[in-house]
């Protein structure tokens, strides 16, 4: 399959009044140097196309079209002084993306001594209109209100480290959505029979991240490990000592079964160049695909840990929560509840399948099972806990409405015993306790799978709800 590139771009430009240059000598030069100080901090993050300043509106028309042959993501519009909306509109008509207007001054105040000091009225009003950039954020927000276009603000000085730890974000947000995009995401085998909340709409998938579901058969899985050589063997098997902590109780057997099904797994999602995976298979009645479904777990983990999430159970919507969680770089494991634990006020998460070995305290054990959960009796599995630290857990949530939402929630994975059954599993935080957490987390309605990360990033999600234009909700 033929793979395209598609480069993540950022448009940047800012606005002035024509009118103004002939009459305050050095304004212009002065406010393009203020717009240089933003394309410097963002071409830090991404590819960033600079239209300068747009002071007409002949030149925001031209400013739109350029912008969409460019392909951008996403525009910051620096007010860096007052302009007219004119010059504004056409550009977000024409780009037709996500704009996000820098309301930065570029100092704290004016110097009103200075200011008043000085006995030229003309230079008086250049030097407030290099300090008046809020004056148009009103304007425009009206117009784009009324024009129906939706606008994010950033406000605060051109200097100030919150303001860029911001920007950052929406450029973070603005990624991962451009990664959703173009996402190409594997459905393999089938719904787990009875398990109702899981059940999702491929449609509305692809409706509000973009990408393509493939639909992939677990027999054309198993015909792929047919062509597996000795050797593709052997190199995964020694890849599986490598990354994971292999017990002493796993059998060659087993590992060279889970060898041959990651080798051709990997065939597979090179054939479909899929950035995700969602899988689930009864694997009986058929030997071939009984082997194939129960040596998948440390396939699906090598996988995760590459970029490429996998879940569990045929869960779509969080497949699309972990490659969510990885392309923000905080990891995204599978994961669902498995106890309260009162006395210490923490919450054991964890499943039996795939994990993300990027993310684990420590190297990943492999452990032969003889049940998974009532599933398929054989295979190996993978023990892991969460680096101790911040955490945050993501669900894709479908709504009784049947619109999709985020529900998020940071806390912090801790130290302490775990259930030893060859499943991953941690031990979870919050500080709004259990109790009130699950109250709480419950209440919106999720499906019983969620997917978790490392760090903190509950704000960088609500802005990419925001590039979605869908509904986001932090419990804590």
């Amino acid at each position: 399959m033929n793979k395209i590139s598609f480069p993540f771009k950022v448009g940047l430009f800012g606005i002035g009044l024509d009118v103004y240059w002939e009459q305050f000598e050095g304004l212009k030069n002065r406010l393009e140097g203020y717009l240089k100080i933003v394309e410097t901090h963002i071409v830090q993050n991404a590819e960033v196309i600079n239209l300068g300043l747009i002071d007409t509106s002949e030149k925001a028309f031209e400013a739109g079209h350029r912008f969409r042959r460019e392909d951008v993501s996403i525009i910051f519009l620096y007010t860096t002084t007052y302009a007219l909306s004119s010059t504004v509109l056409p550009v977000a008509q024409l780009a037709k993306v996500p704009i996000i207007i820098l309301n930065l001054s570029p100092e704290a105040s004016i110097d009103y001594d200075a200011f008043n000091m000085m006995n030229d009225r003309t230079k008086m009003t250049g030097e407030w209109l290099a300090h008046c950039g809020a004056c148009p954020v009103p304007e425009i927000a009206n117009v784009f209100n009324r024009a129906g276009i939706p606008f994010h603000q950033v406000t605060g000085l051109l200097q100030e480290d919150d303001c860029w730890n911001e920007i950052a974000h929406w450029i973070e947000a603005a990624h991962v959505c451009h990664v959703m995009q173009h996402n190409r995401l594997g459905a393999m085998g089938h719904y787990y029979s009875g398990m109702l909340d899981i059940y999702s709409d491929f449609t509305q998938q692809c409706a509000v991240f973009g990408g393509h579901v493939e639909i992939i058969e677990v027999d054309e899985l198993s015909a792929l490990r047919r062509e597996v050589t000795p050797g593709q063997m052997h190199e995964k098997v020694n890849e599986f000592y490598n990354v994971f902590e292999v017990q002493h109780d796993c059998s060659k057997e087993e590992l060279e079964r889970a060898s041959i099904t990651s080798v051709a797994l990997d065939m597979l999602i090179e054939k479909y160049n899929l950035g995700s995976l969602a899988y689930y298979y009864k694997g009986t009645g058929v030997k071939e695909n009984e082997d194939t479904i129960s040596s998948i777990i440390l396939a699906t983990s090598l996988l995760t840990a590459k970029h490429i999430p996998v879940a569990g159970e045929y869960e779509i919507k969080n497949a699309q929560a972990m490659k969510i969680m990885d392309a923000f770089g905080a990891g995204g494991s599978f994961t669902e509840y498995y106890a309260m634990d009162y006395r210490n006020d923490v919450i054991l998460m964890g499943h039996d399948g795939p994990c993300h070995p990027v993310i684990a305290e420590g190297k990943i054990k492999v452990k032969p099972l003889q049940v998974y959960h009532g599933k398929v009796g054989k295979g190996l599995s993978v023990e892991m806990q969460v680096k101790n630290g911040n955490i945050t857990l993501l669900s894709v949530v479908q709504q009784k409405d049947g619109n999709l939402m985020f529900l998020c929630a940071e806390g912090e994975s801790v130290k302490g015993r775990i259930l030893e059954i060859g499943n991953t599993n941690s031990r979870y935080k919050f500080s709004i306790g259990i109790k009130q957490f699950m109250h709480s987390w419950n209440s919106y309605g999720p499906a019983h799978h969620c997917a978790v990360g490392i760090g903190h990033i509950a704000n960088k999600l609500k802005k990419l709800a925001a590039l979605l234009n869908i509904g986001v909700v932090q419990v804590c």
